[in-house]
């Protein structure tokens, strides 16, 4: 939510920045700027960054010297942005580019469990072993927002969930499987105004740490990619 969001100048420090870490890079070469994910190969302090070059299609996106970038990197607090000049362009086999070093940073402080718009199918199971098959339609680190055409259950009550991410880099799903409590509970109209919608606002309560690192990654490239999926 915008209320939740405020920004302020940060010190470099203050990006927790680490070699190989992931950042999303804007380039302006046309009318609207391109985003792509790269990382960080290293820097030496108050003179360049190093970036890994980002594929496309299997391919080096172009990168002239003199390109103008804006670099965004989430801290774990605040996404934080900045604007970068190309300097120098290592083509294959190194595919790297060395870019002015970060100045006038700019870090937006949002919620530690920020919520991420998704659609994705989901099996609950409640403790007498009835199952529904459902869709999240939000999901963070800390729990979800389940939508249903019919009843699910009661609030306090624990309920299992079975969902699939696709892992990055490779895309590979992995299913994840946890139990969560039922936090609220609310009701409202369907699309066509007749039928009711129930939605349940759940927590997890037995998250694996692999699963937890997953949400947290997909949460961060919202965060970076598109912050109109913040919910």
């Amino acid at each position: 939510m915008a209320s939740d969001a405020k920004t302020q100048e940060i010190e470099f420090e203050q990006m927790n920045l680490q070699v190989g870490g992931r950042i999303q890079l804007l380039t302006h070469r046309t009318l609207r700027p391109m985003q792509h994910f790269s990382s960080v190969v290293g820097w030496v302090r108050d003179e360049f960054m190093i970036v890994k070059i980002p594929m496309e299609n299997g391919a080096p996106i172009a990168m002239l010297e003199g390109d103008k970038l804006t670099i965004r990197v989430f801290s774990g607090v605040n996404v934080c942005s900045f604007s970068a000049v190309v300097l120098r362009v290592f083509q294959r086999p190194l595919l790297y580019a060395h870019v002015t070093f970060p100045a006038n940073i700019q870090g937006t402080s949002l919620r530690t469990a920020m919520r991420v718009k998704v659609e994705i199918p989901a099996q609950l199971t409640r403790d007498d072993g009835a199952q529904t098959s459902v869709f999240l339609t939000n999901l963070s680190v800390s729990g979800a927002l389940i939508e249903s055409s019919v009843p699910l259950a009661r609030e306090t009550e624990t309920v299992s969930l079975d969902f699939t991410l696709l892992s990055r880099p490779d895309q590979h799903q992995v299913r994840i499987n946890t139990q969560a409590l039922v936090r609220n509970v609310s009701v409202a109209a369907g699309p066509n105004g007749q039928d009711e919608v129930f939605a349940y606002g759940v927590q997890f309560t037995s998250l694996d740490p692999v699963h937890f690192t997953m949400l947290q990654n997909l949460t961060y490239e919202a965060l970076l990619a598109d912050r109109q999926k913040i919910v």
